[in-house]
């Protein structure tokens, strides 16, 4: 009777264990659309230097404070998972610095972009040449005061070999810039995502919605033909992840791509009714023919989300710890469950940028 009992203990803990994963789930996309509305939403008055009447769209900075969280509570668990390996001067700088970059670019190019008005050169500028291009108006200094704040963090994580030297090894100072990198400086490329001048709701839509459904078919293709087809991706890294999972996380990113496409594209034809202007969505998707080009960047997104993944994997991995952390109770830490966006930032980010030079 004993063993019958504690043989059903098992099933009940791995129901619940579902259920907690699914109500910190819920509560993860729920912050990510609170944030993701103020966004779109969060207009001010403002008066510009020559005293003209304008709104001022604080909204990318709302989402940025979101940013800055995963860059806190991602480098912290990043710092927490080396344990005693790092000297407590080596965290602090780190994590000062680690913050301090998001916290620049997001501010210094606000101020750039949204308060000067710094802008790209816009089509059209000759009425008699409409081929022609209007000269950039001012230059964004935001990346440049961004990198000079990086390089700053590494010189002083460098001056602790002079400092404290005694209490510092070179070893200490590679996982010091291990800690640095990753991820507050993925997350920068997620808040330049998030400042993008065109294309900036898209952006994050491509990173928060195609990771997800990457996840969701990889996990189901994974389940499903896994015992079949049981070719493994990295065997030494992530056991259970297969070929197939990420063959099926692949299609994953082709149908995220596509009910992001028809989203968008539903949005814009209510630009008719001037719902689009009125909200100040930069998102203008009126050719059908654009969804070769939403679904081959929505499978490039699956990649490097599956490839992040496994990078996370790899570096729990080295540290001989299961989760990041706690803060999310059935997932892990926050690293464990951005793991796979900050990679799919990377190609986003270089996608839209691509196509604000070449389509504009």
């Amino acid at each position: 009777m004993e063993n019958v009992e504690m043989g059903s203990e098992k099933p009940q803990k791995k129901a619940s264990n579902i259920k907690l994963r699914a109500i910190t789930a819920t509560v993860y996309v729920l912050i990510l659309l609170a944030f993701f509305a103020c966004k779109l939403f969060v207009w001010v008055p403002y008066t510009n230097f020559q005293g003209k009447e304008l709104t001022l769209h604080i909204g990318n900075l709302i989402f940025d404070a979101l940013i800055l969280a995963f860059a806190g509570i991602g480098t912290w668990e990043m710092l927490q998972g080396f344990k005693e390996k790092l000297h407590p001067s080596q965290k602090a700088v780190v994590m000062v610095f680690a913050m301090l970059n998001v916290f620049i670019y997001a501010v210094t190019d606000f101020i750039f972009a949204d308060v000067l008005g710094v802008q790209l050169p816009a089509p059209g500028f000759d009425p008699e040449d409409p081929g022609t291009f209007a000269t950039a108006q001012g230059r964004n200094y935001s990346i440049h005061i961004t990198f000079m704040v990086f390089i700053a963090g590494v010189a002083v994580l460098m001056a602790l070999l002079v400092f404290a030297h005694r209490q510092v090894t070179l070893e200490s100072t590679g996982y010091a810039m291990l800690s640095y990198i990753y991820p507050s400086f993925f997350l920068v490329v997620l808040s330049v995502c998030n400042h993008l001048e065109k294309y900036s709701e898209l952006a994050i839509l491509f990173v928060f919605v195609i990771s997800p459904c990457a996840d969701t078919l990889a996990f189901t293709f994974g389940k499903l033909l896994g015992k079949k087809i049981p070719a493994k991706m990295a065997p030494s890294i992530s056991p259970n992840k297969t070929m197939i999972g990420g063959f099926g996380g692949l299609l994953g990113g082709a149908v995220g791509a596509v009910i992001v496409f028809f989203s968008c594209y539903g949005i814009t034809l209510l630009d008719d009714l001037g719902v689009v202007a009125q909200l100040g969505w930069e998102i203008k998707i009126n050719e059908p023919l654009e969804i070769v080009f939403f679904i081959a960047l929505g499978v490039l997104t699956s990649a490097f989300s599956q490839f992040g993944d496994l990078v996370e994997s790899g570096v729990k991995r080295k540290l001989g710890i299961k989760d990041m952390g706690k803060i999310m109770p059935g997932h892990g830490g926050i690293l464990d469950r951005i793991d796979s966006s900050l990679y799919a930032g990377l190609i986003v980010c270089l996608a839209m940028v691509a196509r604000i030079m070449i389509v504009g």
